[in-house]
């Protein structure tokens, strides 16, 4: 899906202008003792340059680089020169705004964990964010989906069974290890050292196993590209933490998907349970960066994200899987109903709108 803005009206451009200054200036907190390095390539270059151009009227020194000056797409390793040109930088403050390819989980992976570990920087990640998101999930109040994150995640560190279940067939039970480290992804990173998916609003952690069905309307990784939102929902069936069956979905998704979790090691396996909590966000786009931040649940296979959640596996792929409606019921509490938090469990206000 490309995102070229040259087709949009003036309305729509002060909207993603808007949505990129909520980026910089909320989100990151860009002031102008920040040097900002921003990467972006040729299909969402409009948007990196609206990045480019908020971080520098915040008073940041900026820095613009297309992905494709480095290697050709898909990036599967972090290429050399880029890590060079970064360490010339030494940013404070990083983005990655680019279009999603398949196989490259593991070059975006190995890119945070350099810009974290060795550069200790704010690190916003936004793979393949789209006009739309940025008009829509970007000019959330950010104060008010950290407020829902914090509380879900207080909720959620303790747990020690979360089940699921949705109108159209979801119904699984998750364990969870207290060893195991739940992640608030608030939305507000203004702390070296800190980073999360923009848009955002989840709260996340890798199970001990997982057991049921989930009945998925998008799946990620380049699937959430390729089919958006799909007409036919797909159905995993998951023993022991596992992916057995893949069945349903828009034209081979099925067969596609299966072969993708078959092609490297633990793929199949449950990685990554999480709760999203952007509640300004009302539908499905089709585009899994924003809609995971959906009230409710989601799924990914691959990846735990072990140096957040402190699980002892890898793997090279993340997908991760969407249904909807969802009621969330944590150690016999419910405190989702068909996609709407019990807010008075929880112990906030409801957010207004």
């Amino acid at each position: 899906m490309l995102t070229d803005i040259a087709h949009l009206t003036l309305a729509q451009m002060e909207a993603m202008r808007l949505g990129a200054r909520v980026a910089v200036r909320t989100c990151m907190g860009v002031t102008p003792a920040d040097r900002v390095f921003i990467l972006t390539d040729t299909v969402t270059h409009g948007i990196g340059r609206l990045l480019s151009e908020e971080a520098s009227d915040a008073g940041g020194d900026v820095l613009l680089h297309d992905l494709e000056q480095y290697a050709q797409r898909p990036i599967k390793a972090l290429p050399e020169s880029l890590r060079a040109d970064v360490l010339k930088y030494r940013p404070t403050v990083t983005f990655y705004a680019a279009s999603s390819q398949p196989g490259e989980v593991t070059f975006r992976t190995g890119l945070r964990v350099f810009l974290l570990n060795d550069l200790n920087v704010r690190h916003a990640h936004m793979p393949g964010i789209t006009s739309q998101l940025m008009q829509e999930g970007m000019r959330t109040d950010y104060r008010a989906v950290a407020s829902v994150t914090r509380a879900i995640y207080d909720m959620a560190r303790l747990a020690e069974t979360i089940q699921v279940q949705t109108p159209d067939g979801t119904d699984l039970t998750a364990v969870f290890d207290p060893g195991l480290r739940w992640v608030p992804c608030t939305g507000l990173y203004h702390r070296q050292g800190q980073w999360g998916n923009l848009p955002e609003g989840e709260t996340f952690s890798c199970p001990i196993t997982v057991n049921g069905v989930v009945v998925a309307h998008v799946v990620g990784d380049f699937f959430s590209e390729k089919y958006g939102v799909l007409k036919k929902p797909v159905q995993i069936e998951i023993q022991g933490g596992l992916a057995t069956a893949v069945r349903g979905g828009d034209g081979g998704l099925a067969t596609e998907l299966t072969t993708y979790l078959d092609s490297v090691e633990n793929a199949r396996r449950v990685g990554e349970f999480a709760i999203g909590t952007n509640v300004a966000l009302r539908k499905l786009t089709g585009n899994l960066l924003q809609d995971e931040k959906i009230p409710g649940v989601h799924l990914a296979f691959g990846n735990p994200y072990p140096a957040e959640t402190g699980a002892q596996w890898s793997s090279a792929l993340h997908v991760d899987v969407i249904p909807v409606r969802c009621t969330i019921v944590m150690d016999g509490e419910t405190i989702m109903s068909d996609g709407r938090f019990d807010y008075d469990l929880l112990g906030i206000p409801a957010p207004r709108g």
